[in-house]
């Protein structure tokens, strides 16, 4: 008995020694991931935006965008217009501030691609559930790719058990060899399950007027692409702006 209570105490130690481990290069991964993200303190860009939403119509839409660390921004459009939530603009630090339980997928990598995977914590999602016993079942996961050549995150899947949600994903270009900008992005929507509808259609948002999917069925599937062009970099942008 006593040797097996030994054997026991030393697997749960090289356990917690092994997740502290992955604890601590999780912890640097997203402090060097947000240190390039932060190299930008401000910036103005270009974002052309196709919108593929079945049932759904949307123009090729043209933004001025204004951001300002930490994070403030500004969203400029003439007319209707569509941007999602989920994802774009904001932080590194802030997209893992809603996961728990994060670890690392893939410890190592002959490409230089990280995978860390956490459950989003559900208090944190702009999400009304109905009661406490709907929260309980509603678990999503997150998996995000990062690029630890450029420290950048490629890639971001939103999963509910093995059904994928939703799904993130982003090319750079670098910018006076200094700065790591997104050049493309997409998002695309999986789900056509109406009990998860309704937070979809809230991730769409719009920009100018009410969103147009709120009264739709309630299926939510398509993608929107994102084109990010003349980027003006840290040459100073007035607080008014945002106002």
């Amino acid at each position: 008995m006593r040797h097996t209570r030994l054997i026991k105490y030393f697997a749960l130690l090289i356990l917690f020694t092994y997740l502290r481990a992955d604890n601590a290069i999780v912890d640097e991964i997203i402090k060097k991931t947000q240190a390039q993200f932060e190299k930008a303190n401000d910036y103005q860009v270009t974002m052309k935006i196709q919108l593929r939403v079945p049932g759904f119509r949307m123009p090729k839409k043209k933004y001025k965008v204004y951001f300002k660390q930490p994070n403030k921004l500004k969203i400029k459009s003439r007319g209707f217009g569509m941007l999602p939530k989920t994802g774009i603009f904001t932080s590194p630090q802030d997209n893992f501030d809603n996961l728990k339980n994060m670890r690392l997928l893939k410890r190592k990598s002959v490409d230089g691609k990280i995978y860390i995977k956490g459950d989003v914590i559900v208090d944190s999602l702009k999400l009304k559930m109905p009661n406490d016993y709907a929260k309980l079942g509603f678990r999503p996961s997150v998996t995000v790719k990062i690029d630890t050549n450029k420290w950048v995150i490629d890639n971001i899947i939103t999963e509910l058990d093995t059904l994928k949600l939703v799904e993130i994903t982003n090319e750079y270009k670098n910018i006076d060899n200094t700065f790591m900008m997104p050049s493309a992005s997409t998002v695309q929507y999986f789900v056509k399950d109406a009990k998860l509808s309704g937070w979809l259609k809230k991730d769409i948002t719009s920009i100018v007027g009410k969103n147009p999917l709120a009264k739709s069925n309630d299926m939510v599937e398509g993608k929107i692409s994102i084109i990010y062009e003349d980027y003006i970099i840290n040459e100073g942008i007035k607080d008014k702006i945002f106002d």
